[in-house]
């Protein structure tokens, strides 16, 4: 495999997630009760549309085609996510939903950068969104610590 396919590989993995990201948020910013949750939850869709946005362009400027979907995990988790709230605490079970998201997105991010296989210029991509993932992370664990504590 040429390096310009390693590139888009390594890359349209992260887009895919950050896809599933940001139509979870917007399906679940519509979803909840709490106006501040769906705000937030707006706000982290917009984060997650920045990501894959821009790694998209990484893509297509090395000449690669961008993954213009989402994954398969990202779907069934929207799924446990509705069933969940259905059954129980709105609020929480999306936040704790869309925490596991974030956990699945900053540890794609983490192996992209880490792993010994993955071409420069992908790992260069992924540093320059670390810390927005990192934020939106730390975010919204927080967030699902504080509902936790409240119940």
């Amino acid at each position: 495999m040429d390096n310009n396919k390693k590139i888009q590989h390594s890359l349209n993995d992260l887009i895919e997630i950050a896809r599933d990201g940001s139509e979870f948020y917007t399906e679940a910013a519509s979803k909840v009760d709490n106006p501040e949750l769906a705000s937030l939850f707006t706000r982290m869709a917009g984060h997650k549309r920045e990501i894959l946005n821009g790694l998209s362009a990484d893509v297509a400027a090395i000449g690669g085609e961008p993954a213009d979907s989402g994954t398969m995990a990202g779907s069934m988790r929207k799924g446990y996510a509705n069933l969940r709230a259905a059954l129980g605490n709105k609020d929480y079970a999306y936040v704790a939903e869309l925490e596991e998201l974030e956990d699945r997105l900053l540890e794609a991010f983490r192996e992209t950068i880490q792993d010994d296989d993955t071409p420069a210029a992908a790992k260069a991509a992924a540093q320059k969104y670390m810390p927005q993932v990192q934020e939106c992370h730390d975010i919204m664990r927080n967030r699902k610590v504080a509902l936790k504590d409240a119940h």
